[in-house]
């Protein structure tokens, strides 16, 4: 065995190990998925499922795709530890509504809220918020004040392209999923069970 190879090994694990015994904080997090690039939701979605492995409850609010049924929706719907909020219209270019969209978004946003206030809730997902933002259909600082004012142990996880400085100043971890390249680009249409 390589001694130099060990010795990188040993100092690596030495200095991990410190850092694990640092992070001494147990709270609720907020993880913020935002960025061009495809896999937010889906990671928001993995999220629940390992929520879900250790029996959590969990809330989930999605904004934009609630008219279209998903995998993990089909999937989801039926289990016991999930509670759902799906804004009925839609895709917002779908509709062509304005009013409709917004009246939509805050009836999703009011079942939020009341998610974000239950301590029983583990985890809660809200699903594309930050399109609702910057369409100017919900007011960021009253979700601003819900997230600070939420039960200590809660988790969330906020998914949506364009975040806000002040979405990513509340958050605790931070992902920029980037666009390199997708499929749809090239004419190959969403593909059941990897995109919906």
């Amino acid at each position: 065995m390589d001694g130099s190879y060990k010795k990188r090994m040993q100092k690596k694990k030495a200095y991990i190990d410190s850092r694990i015994e640092a992070a001494n904080i147990d709270k609720g997090i907020i993880v913020l998925l935002t960025g061009n690039g495809k896999g937010k939701s889906s990671s928001a979605m993995g999220m629940i499922c390992r929520a879900l492995g250790y029996d959590l409850q969990v809330g989930l609010v999605r904004f934009l795709k609630g008219a279209q049924d998903t995998g993990e929706d089909l999937f989801l719907n039926s289990h016991p530890n999930v509670k759902t909020a799906l804004m009925e219209s839609g895709f917002t270019w779908d509709t062509q509504d304005k009013d409709l969209d917004i009246q939509k978004a805050l009836e999703t946003w009011d079942k939020a809220k009341i998610f974000l206030q239950d301590s029983s809730i583990d985890l809660v997902v809200i699903d594309e918020i930050t399109y609702m933002i910057n369409y100017n259909y919900l007011d960021e600082s009253v979700i601003l004040e819900a997230l600070n004012n939420r039960p200590e142990n809660q988790h969330v996880v906020i998914t949506g392209r364009a975040a806000s400085k002040a979405l990513i100043e509340v958050s605790d971890t931070v992902s920029e999923i980037q666009d390199v390249k997708h499929a749809f680009r090239n004419n190959i249409k969403a593909q059941k069970g990897v995109d919906y």
